[in-house]
């Protein structure tokens, strides 16, 4: 038996989870019992039904006195849930467990002996990603500018499933931001990383793919130094466009040809500066469409809005 206290911390948002619980707690209660020295175990509520407690009626009451429920006021995204969790989380080791791995509760053993040689943050890594053909490149771009312009540690393959030792675990509550990309915050805090390989794919979930996109924005707004270098992209090509616009027109003036030879009376000038107006009209919307997003993520941290409501803690 290990002598260490262990928190394991699981969200309940669909009805098929919510069912699945007896299951869970049935095939955690010995590896818990017999690995660690204390434990406990939370739920997270994240969904409107509030019957969850008629599930843990098969158990007895000396189990069921390491059970927290945190009943949130409304559901929130996947992420704030986990936050709330950890937020109540008492362990010296946190474990974030994924409905994925309900049926293999072997792998919090496995992934605390991981931490036992010296890492802080153990977590699962997918053997591949199984997505929608038409997500697929959208990923690749994302995780791509993600390593190309920040030093964030980032695996496309990670799941949310790991432990996280009780230092790592302070550390990262610290970081409060209400637009997270908990990857990215995993990597900011830092300590000593590592992985255990799983042959459960990375699933395709249901979230809707212009919510993808949104968070995609955040994460690449907030962690990336990808927009600045657009911004500088495109103040270069601007200058070149400039220059070459002025060298055209002053070849044109001299010798009524063009830079691809086209012959041109006495300057007309309409059509040109309607091209040029047009261009230089499209760069501002761009460049004031990504000041816009930069001004949205202020805007969504300057209000302070929690994450999550608890509505009700239970104990059993």
């Amino acid at each position: 038996m290990n002598n260490c206290f262990l928190t394991v911390v699981t969200v309940l948002s669909s009805n098929e989870e919510i069912e699945a619980l007896p299951g869970l707690l049935q095939k955690l209660r010995p590896v818990l019992q017999t690995g660690f020295s204390d434990f406990e175990v939370i739920l997270v509520n994240n969904s409107h039904r509030r019957d969850i407690a008629d599930y843990l009626k098969v158990f007895s009451e000396d189990f069921k006195r390491f059970i927290y429920m945190l009943n949130l006021s409304s559901p929130v995204v996947k992420n704030h849930a986990i936050v709330a969790g950890l937020d109540r989380s008492n362990g010296d080791y946190t474990v974030v467990f994924e409905r994925e791995f309900w049926d293999q509760p072997a792998l919090i053993n496995q992934l605390y002996q991981k931490s036992t040689s010296g890492f802080d943050i153990v977590y699962l890594q997918a053997s591949r990603r199984e997505d929608r053909f038409y997500v697929k490149p959208f990923y690749k771009i994302f995780y791509g500018i993600l390593r190309r312009y920040s030093d964030l540690q980032v695996d496309d393959k990670a799941h949310d499933t790991r432990i996280i030792s009780r230092r790592a675990l302070n550390s990262l509550l610290r970081l409060r931001e209400n637009l997270r990309y908990m990857k990215a915050i995993y990597s900011i805090v830092g300590y000593r990383t590592s992985f255990i390989k799983v042959d459960t794919p990375l699933k395709h979930d249901e979230t809707r793919f212009t919510d993808k996109f949104r968070t995609s924005l955040v994460a690449i707004t907030s962690f990336t130094s990808f927009l600045r270098t657009v911004f500088l992209w495109i103040f270069l090509v601007s200058i070149g466009f400039m220059v070459l616009v002025i060298v055209n027109a002053v070849k044109v003036k001299l010798t009524n040809y063009d830079l691809l030879g086209s012959y041109h009376d006495a300057v007309p000038g309409w059509t040109f500066l309607v091209v040029l107006s047009s261009i230089f009209f499209a760069l501002t919307c761009l460049m004031l469409y990504i000041m816009s997003i930069y001004l949205d993520n202020i805007y969504q941290e300057i209000k302070h809005r929690p994450m999550y409501i608890i509505e009700s803690v239970q104990r059993f």
